[in-house]
């Protein structure tokens, strides 16, 4: 039996012909060194990761847990994306200080926000520990002991360093489990907003242009760490001072010619480039179809009401992109994985897979994992749309049932809180979540919700795993009107009046426990949870947990036959780096796309008053001036542009770098043509989405006037080439003597 050995340069060998598609490690980015400076990369691996010395990777910022952030200034100035900021800006905004609209700039560092809740997280090293948490375990051993083994190495790693120092430790396994990596991080909690553009300069395209090219989006927000006095993590204080980062950024002012080398350095959340044909065709025939018509349910109730209402423009706002992003993506991957015939590549690939399999005598090794993974998600599949449903309804749906679940601890355990004196920290609890949960509340526009999106639900899972309100209750005491019930609960419940709630909070007694456990509302909530983790839960987790299983033996099957086709790992929310080039695309027939795009071309789409296409006076007033200042591009104004980047969600808010290092621009979007790249990247089509930096530093000085965060900044230009001066040749000089 042939042992599956890779060595680093063998894999490396591989990687040259697939230089756009991957999401690297950054500690492993020696094996890549050569090509990506072949690309025009004029740095060292060293230079993007070190542990022993101040790098690129010392300025890349996890920003909230979802997005990117990067340094660029030395005293803690962070840029990400609009739409990562997005709730902090609403949080702040009101209809007398609607930031949403308007934008918002601190003039001084008095002025800057803060933002309870929302942290900054750097890495300090990516180690590999693969040996170390696999130490005990056998290949024959039972999963459920393998699995606990992992947990208790993992455990004892993560507890030498978060023991000793202030930096938190956390496993992760890469490659479906076959590697792990320990990832050493530094948080910060002390984070505050200071400048955002209006939302027609921020969000300009909205909708109807989410992952679309071209774009003229300044889709852009920045904000500032603060530390203790001795530059460690500390809670939001006044005492705290701007952080001083261990590496900013460099700011190009020359921008990006097309074919010019690119790099994106961030935190992608997940892709699934693996995945078998089983599972590809349940995303695409199951999975997507139900949450698209779940999102487009709510999404026409939520922006209804906003049309109507600024005060419910601005209480929506947030949750109208959060639920609309993921929709108009799911869309669109549907498309582009059956435009590319997706499914029909996988079936044929797994087929070559057997084949090599039998080729090389490796049938007792991997020989049934694709015939296992076809019989397990036979029988998951209505656990798995079960559960697909269950978060689309509780965690996206009616409002009052996630209100409604934050009172489950005291309802449950009532007694023990009483008894350990604790009820009063509880009730502090749930008055600042009522309070947080009613300031963004509409009753009307909730119900309507509940009732666009219950018959769905209804129709989706078998009837088996309704909650016993939706099944027979509603049949028993509703006539089977969902209406009817609806009306029930926005009448009579506590979570949908905020008077009701805060006067039962104020007077808490046990007998407010009684009136909250009847509560048809909590009920309904109630019987969600209880049978999501009895009916479906249980099932789902140990089908699902099988076929991890089997995907970790056909990972390690792919990584020993086909080298070349699982050189990386998937992403999983920790830092990566992907490269490629600043390029346009041909996508379609007689379509082509220039890489590029200006300020004249959001002009061209400006439409006055419209919700996705406005824009303010004064930017239009600088166009017609002409007044770009040192940002300009041969007398443009460049808004936008494309590279051939491999990036996901979670890359929102990286910064684009130049093969020096410096920022160009702010990935925060991918085209329509891209939206299936995290199952399927298609090099000659899939394209990464980035502000040009210059148009970003041009709204911060010319249209906000904050010239004192420019001031921070370290603005650059590309080096000069140098003619060499034939005179300095030893040889002319001997003629000359």
């Amino acid at each position: 039996m042939r042992k599956p050995i890779l060595t680093l340069l063998f894999v490396a060998f591989t990687l040259f012909g697939n230089a756009k598609e991957g999401m690297w490690i950054p500690a492993l980015l020696k094996a890549v060194e050569g090509d990506m400076q072949s690309y025009g990369l004029k740095l060292t691996a060293e230079d993007i990761y070190s542990i022993n010395q101040s790098s690129l990777k010392d300025a890349i910022v996890h920003f909230g847990g979802g997005c990117t952030a990067e340094v660029i200034s030395t005293q803690g100035l962070i840029l990400t994306n609009h739409h990562c900021g997005y709730g902090q800006i609403q949080s702040h905004s009101s209809l007398e200080n609607d930031y949403l609209t308007d934008g918002f700039w601190a003039m001084s560092r008095s002025e800057e926000l803060k933002n309870p809740g929302l942290t900054a997280t750097f890495i300090v090293e990516i180690r590999d520990v693969t040996a170390a948490v696999l130490k005990g375990a056998t290949l024959n051993m039972a999963e459920a002991d393998r699995n606990k083994l992992i947990e208790e190495n993992s455990a004892k790693l993560e507890g030498e360093v978060s023991t000793d120092s202030h930096y938190e430790a956390k496993v992760r396994p890469f490659y479906y489990g076959n590697e792990f990596y320990m990832i050493i991080t530094e948080t910060y909690e002390d984070v505050r907003l200071v400048g955002a553009p209006p939302s027609s300069i921020g969000k300009f395209g909205g909708d109807t242009d989410n992952w679309i090219w071209p774009r003229h989006t300044g889709d852009f927000s920045i904000f500032r760490i603060y530390a203790a006095k001795d530059g460690h993590p500390a809670e939001p204080s006044d005492d705290n001072v701007p952080l001083t980062p261990k590496h900013s950024l460099e700011i190009n002012l020359d921008g990006v010619e097309e074919g010019d080398f690119t790099m994106v350095y961030g935190f992608p959340g997940r892709t699934e480039q693996y995945l078998s044909s089983y599972a590809v065709d349940y995303v695409m025939n199951k999975s997507n179809p139900a949450r698209i018509e779940m999102r487009t349910a709510s999404l026409g109730v939520i922006d209804d009401a906003m049309e109507r209402s600024d005060k419910i423009r601005i209480q929506y706002a947030a949750k109208q992109s959060r639920i609309s992003n993921a929709w108009k993506k799911w869309i669109g991957q549907n498309f582009g994985l059956n435009r590319l015939k997706a499914l029909d590549e996988k079936v044929a690939f797994e087929k070559e897979f057997r084949a090599k399999v039998n080729e090389e005598g490796l049938r007792k090794e991997y020989g049934t994992v694709l015939n296992n993974m076809k019989g397990l998600y036979n029988e998951i599949e209505p656990y798995n749309l079960a559960r697909d449903y269950f978060i689309e309804y509780v965690f996206y749906g009616p409002e009052f049932v996630r209100y409604a679940n934050r009172f489950s601890s005291v309802v449950d355990q009532y007694d023990d809180i009483v008894a350990n004196g604790k009820l009063d920290d509880e009730l502090d609890k749930l008055k600042r979540a009522t309070e947080s949960h009613f300031k963004n509340y509409n009753r009307t526009v909730d119900q309507k919700i509940f009732e666009a999106l219950t018959p769905i639900y209804k129709k989706g899972v078998q009837d088996n795993f309704e909650p016993n309100m939706l099944a027979a209750g509603l049949n028993a005491k509703f006539k089977g009107n969902v209406n009817y019930l609806g009306n029930v609960i926005y009448n009579k419940s506590l979570f949908v009046d905020q008077e009701k709630m805060d006067a039962l909070l104020s007077n808490f007694s046990a007998g407010s426990i009684k009136k909250i456990a009847k509560d048809p509302a909590f009920r309904l909530m109630k019987d969600f949870f209880s049978g999501y983790y009895d009916k479906i839960r249980p099932k789902y987790n140990d089908l699902q947990s099988q076929i991890n299983l089997n995907m970790r033996d056909y990972m390690r099957g792919l990584r020993e036959l086909f080298p070349q086709k699982a050189s990386w790992a998937d992403a999983n929310s920790t830092l990566r780096l992907t490269y490629g080039k600043a390029e346009g695309s041909e996508p379609l027939d007689a379509v082509i796309y220039r890489y590029y795009t200006t300020l004249d071309g959001a002009i061209a789409k400006y439409i006055p008053d419209s919700k996705d296409f406005d824009l303010p006076e004064k930017l239009i007033e600088l166009w017609e001036l002409g007044d770009y200042g040192q940002y300009a591009h041969d007398g443009e104004m460049r808004v936008c542009f494309t590279g051939s980047n491999h990036t996901s969600g979670g890359n929102s808010g990286s910064p684009c770098l130049n093969g020096f290092g410096q920022l160009v621009g702010l990935n925060f979007d991918r085209s329509w043509e891209s939206t299936m790249s995290d199952i399927r990247f298609a090099p000659e089509l899939c394209r990464n989405i980035m502000v040009d930096i210059r148009y970003v530093l041009f709204i911060v000085d010319k249209f906000a006037g904050a010239t004192h965060l420019i001031d921070e900044m370290e603005l650059v230009r590309n080096p000069q080439e140098v003619e060499p001066d034939p005179m300095a040749d030893p040889v002319m000089q001997s003629l000359n003597r």
